[in-house]
C-alpha cells in the first residue's frame, strides 16, 4: 500500500515540530509554557499551546498523599472558574513517597470514582531531578530553587500568555485566598487582553 506524499509531508512536519520544542527545551531557548508538551492520560499528545488564552493551574498529584483530598478542591476550582479561562492541569507523578505507583489507568480510575472531575490530566511524570519533564525544569529555572516541587501538590500558575504567574507550595490549599486572587487576577488579564484585541 503507498502512502500519500501529503500525509509523510504531514507526520515529517509534526516530527520536527516536536523534535524542535524538544530541543528548545532542552537548550533553555523557551518562550514560554506554550512550547511544551505533555502526554495525556488516555495517550493522546497534550501541547500547552491548545490552553492559550487561559490561565493554568498545573499541579503534581498522587493517589495516595495526605494532601490527595486537594482533589475536590481542584475540582471544585475547576467548577467555580472554568467557564471564565481557568484550565487545571493534574500531573500524576510517583517523585515522592512513592504515593503515585499506579498506571495511568488506575490513576483515571482512581480519580473518576473517588473525585469525579473531568479537567485534564498527563500520563505519569517525573517532576524534579535529571528526567524531571522540561516543563517543570523550565519553571524551577525561572523562578529558582525554592519554587521546585518539594511534595505532591505543588502548584504553578501560567498566565494566558504562557509565561509564569506564581507557584504555591504543597500545603496551600487550592481554594485558598491566596490562589484565588492570583487566579482571578490572570483571568482579569485575559480578559482585559481580548477587549484590546478586538
Amino acid at each position: 500500500m503507498r502512502i500519500p506524499a501529503a500525509s509523510c509531508l504531514t507526520a515529517l512536519i509534526v516530527m520536527f515540530a516536536f523534535l524542535s520544542s524538544a530541543a528548545r527545551a532542552a537548550e533553555g531557548d523557551v518562550a514560554s509554557a506554550h512550547d511544551f508538551t505533555f502526554t495525556a492520560i488516555e495517550g493522546d499528545s497534550l501541547p500547552f499551546a491548545q490552553f492559550a488564552g487561559k490561565a493554568v493551574l498545573v499541579v503534581n498529584t498522587a493517589s495516595q498523599c495526605g494532601f490527595t483530598p486537594q482533589y475536590a478542591e481542584l475540582a471544585d476550582l475547576w467548577a467555580r472558574y472554568r467557564d471564565k479561562g481557568l484550565m487545571v492541569l493534574a500531573v500524576p507523578s510517583n517523585d515522592f513517597g512513592g504515593q503515585e505507583p499506579g498506571n495511568e489507568a488506575e490513576i483515571k480510575e482512581f480519580c473518576e470514582v473517588n473525585y469525579g472531575f473531568d479537567f485534564p490530566m498527563t500520563d505519569k511524570e517525573h517532576v524534579k531531578g535529571a528526567d524531571a519533564h522540561p516543563f517543570y525544569k523550565w519553571a524551577a529555572s525561572h523562578f529558582g530553587p525554592l519554587s521546585k516541587p518539594r511534595w505532591n501538590f505543588h502548584k504553578y500558575l501560567v498566565a494566558p500568555d504562557g509565561q509564569l504567574a506564581g507557584w504555591f507550595s504543597t500545603i496551600t490549599s487550592p481554594t485558598s485566598d491566596k490562589v484565588v486572587r492570583a487566579i482571578e487576577a490572570q483571568l482579569k488579564n485575559a480578559d482585559r487582553s481580548s477587549v484590546s484585541a478586538r
